[in-house]
């Protein structure tokens, strides 16, 4: 759709500057989203004056205390956990959003700790192992077992759960000593 009316004026370094304000006032973020976004607008709406540099302004944001990647990385690690996604879905989540490798390995030790959690709550939701109505036969077992790993659950771990027998419920705790296995197994 063609948009009527006078064009819109290419960015300058204070209008940049207010877009970059109203999008950390209405969405938490990271730095590098933060210049991404603030890069793609120059590339749409053109540039007037001197240069910019869109990764200085969002350093200068989290600066200020507008945009914190380690709290940004800890609550998306936990919104993923919560839905059932594993340690290699998160770290995959993390390196989307361009968060640093620091603020990324400070947030590691809480994914490996919730682990097996997160993947029974997947397994629940979806029916797998302990938690399905009746027993699965290989064709869906291997389906299973492909779900819990494109989640991001280690091989080991995702196996024992579909390996489960329906109603196994009791036995989840037998599970913890599979979260030292890595999802690269």
């Amino acid at each position: 759709m063609q948009r009527s009316g006078r064009p819109i004026p290419p960015l300058d370094a204070a209008a940049l500057e207010r877009m970059a304000l109203r999008y950390v006032e209405r969405f938490a973020t990271t730095q590098g989203k933060l210049a991404d976004y603030l890069k793609r607008k120059i590339r749409e709406r053109g540039w007037d004056g001197e240069p910019a540099d869109p990764v200085a302004i969002a350093a200068r944001m989290a600066e200020l205390g507008y945009v914190d990647d380690r709290v940004w990385a800890e609550a998306k690690a936990s919104a993923l956990g919560r839905r059932g996604m594993g340690a290699g879905r998160v770290r995959q989540a993390l390196a989307a959003a361009k968060v640093g490798q620091a603020d990324a390995s400070a947030v590691a030790p809480t994914v490996a700790r919730d682990t097996v959690d997160s993947a029974l709550r997947l397994a629940k939701r979806k029916r797998i192992g302990p938690f399905a109505l009746t027993d699965a036969d290989r064709a869906l077992k291997q389906k299973q077992l492909a779900t819990m790993i494109r989640a991001g659950h280690g091989f080991a771990l995702a196996r024992a759960i579909v390996d489960s027998a329906p109603g196994e419920q009791d036995d989840v705790d037998s599970f913890a000593d599979l979260t030292h296995c890595s999802e690269d197994e």
